[in-house]
């Protein structure tokens, strides 16, 4: 896998910016790289515990999540982005 940036992801709160490479599998991976300190617990998108408000961009699941995600909210453990996001850590 290469470690070339594919997108990008803002954290709303601080504008933080970071870069999202293809040899991460999720943003919540991406996340914790960057020693950013997220909830999470199941790391397969059925707990919901790493829900994350999307506040513009769009995203893509690995796997259809079995947790219930409202209208612009995405759950961190199991999505990559497409394109540059810009989100709300909860």
């Amino acid at each position: 896998m290469s470690d070339k940036p594919t997108a990008s992801i803002t954290l709303a709160d601080n504008s933080q910016c970071i870069e999202f490479t293809t040899g991460c599998p999720s943003v919540l991976h991406c996340l914790e790289n960057q020693k950013i300190a997220v909830a999470y617990q199941c790391r397969e998108g059925y707990c919901g515990a790493c829900r994350a408000t999307l506040v513009t961009g769009n995203v893509e699941y690995n796997e259809e999540p079995l947790a219930f995600v409202r209208e612009g909210e995405i759950l961190l453990c199991c999505c990559k982005p497409n394109g540059h996001i810009s989100i709300n850590l909860k």
